[in-house]
């Protein structure tokens, strides 16, 4: 290596070696974290108490995690990064949040000499505030430092959710925990006791609570993540963080409201805003499916895709029966490039709307991103083009007339086009024969009906295949 070209091999490592390095801060960040949260709470609950309130935290934490992860499936996020959301919702935030309370709490009952207003203030004045910044972190720390994992509103909901439900899971702990050991001490049975009640209340009535709270956020920094504004890029978060300080203020102080407060408070904001919030996820979900179809198809029209693959890759079920075919043959390396593909392709179709309705501004490395992505296509097309093909034809995701195996500039005329349904079965690994993609065009090499400030014309691909 010669000595003109060893200072640009180092600057090239130096973004892997600091994002390294800030990945293993914010590890032992949530480690130390974790730790510590985790001994507060034993010190409250008592082991006993801790043990039974971590077993009945833990039941509602995989059906909402996979709830939210299904809003998502369409242009799935790395589980690091969603673990990374749960693990701060469960450690950090729920450690701020514990101390933050503790001190405001104890300052207002010397500052008023009335323990009761001081919890009563805290719960509805000081913990809302508190425990929704400290949730909105994780959410500003990807916003910041992980800018193209925020495509949109559906990326601020997922990541949303999971930070949320690590919170409530260790909220859950402290209060089951401390139930636990009231019912010990009073020695009441099971099925009157306050556990039951709280686990009721908690598990099974409002298990969406913290979510439908933090969801709001995520949607402010998603809507965020659109805009090239800076005064629309900062007031659309705060705007969502005080929607939900808002919601989560009203919930806490809906005890206080006399004895049927809490009901009145369930039924007519609780349950109106989790059915908005699931008609939301599926509307977020329909949209990103329909938004990845359309750019997909243009891909495959340049011959990037087979016109087999698009219909596959934007149907959940054809995509696990795609995995399923290549891990039959393949192995797990097979299946996971199945995974990554679709991925990728996901990624690359959402680039390029938000390019395409955002022009330059929004996304100034337009070209450059998506030739890597159509690179890393590109390596996978080999397994997984084949896989998904035939999963498109086994769902029958296809019209009946359409013939993967045919030339993709169509029939020519006077052709009949062939019943696919009459195919011999051993067609299919002859679907790994794929034409080459058409290359894409240079910078400034847009056609004359183009604008300057849209990137997507001058990266699209083009020419013969």
């Amino acid at each position: 290596m010669s000595r003109a070209t060893r200072p640009l091999r180092l600057l090239r490592r130096v973004p892997r070696t600091s994002g390294a390095v800030r990945t293993y801060v914010l590890v032992v960040l949530l480690g130390f974290c974790g730790i510590s949260i985790l001994e507060l709470v034993r010190e409250q609950t008592g082991t006993p108490g801790f043990f039974v309130g971590l077993g009945l935290a833990l039941l509602p934490v995989a059906p909402l995690m996979a709830a939210f992860h299904w809003v998502g499936r369409a242009a799935p996020h790395p589980w690091r990064q969603l673990l990374f959301c749960f693990g701060w919702g469960a450690c950090a935030a729920a450690l701020i949040a514990i101390l933050a309370n503790s001190f405001a709490t104890q300052w207002i009952a010397a500052a008023t000499a009335d323990p009761s207003d001081a919890d009563q203030l805290g719960s509805v004045a000081i913990a809302p505030v508190v425990e929704e910044s400290a949730k909105a972190a994780a959410l500003l720390l990807v916003f910041l430092f992980r800018r193209r994992q925020f495509s949109g509103p559906a990326d601020g909901f997922v990541m949303a959710g999971f930070t949320a439900i690590g919170f409530a899971f260790t909220e859950n702990i402290l209060y089951l925990g401390n139930a636990f050991d009231e019912d010990v001490a009073n020695g009441t049975g099971v099925l009157n006791s306050v556990t039951a009640a709280t686990f009721f209340v908690r598990g099974v009535m409002s298990p969406f609570a913290h979510p439908l709270f933090t969801v709001a956020t995520g949607l402010g920094f998603g809507a965020a993540a659109l805009t090239a504004r800076r005064t629309r890029r900062i007031g659309l978060p705060l705007l969502g963080l005080a929607s939900a300080m808002g919601l989560h203020a009203l919930w806490n102080s809906s005890s206080d409201l006399g004895e049927s407060g809490f009901y009145v408070v369930y039924g007519c904001v609780m349950v109106p805003a989790f059915g908005l919030l699931v008609w939301l996820a599926v509307w977020i979900r329909r949209r990103r499916l329909r938004a990845v179809a359309g750019e997909l198809a243009v891909y495959a029209a340049a011959g990037w895709l087979s016109p087999a693959e698009v219909p596959a890759l934007v149907s959940m079920p054809a995509r696990s029966l795609a995995r399923a075919l290549a891990r039959s043959t393949g192995g797990r390396p097979a299946g996971r490039a199945v995974a990554l593909y679709g991925a990728d392709a996901a990624a690359l179709a959402l680039l390029r709307h938000r390019a395409r309705s955002g022009g330059s501004a929004r996304e100034p490395d337009f070209a450059g991103r998506e030739r890597e992505l159509l690179r890393r296509l590109w390596l996978r097309r080999a397994t997984a083009g084949p896989a998904l093909s035939r999963a498109a034809v086994l769902e029958e995701l296809l019209p009946p007339w359409f013939d993967p195996l045919g030339p993709l500039d169509g029939p020519g005329p006077g052709h009949v086009p062939q019943d696919r349904r009459q195919d011999p079965p051993d067609r299919g690994p002859a679907l790994s024969a794929l034409p080459a993609p058409r290359k894409p065009r240079e910078a400034g090499a847009a056609g004359p009906g183009s604008r300057r400030s849209d990137p997507v014309p001058s990266a699209m691909p083009a020419g013969p295949p």
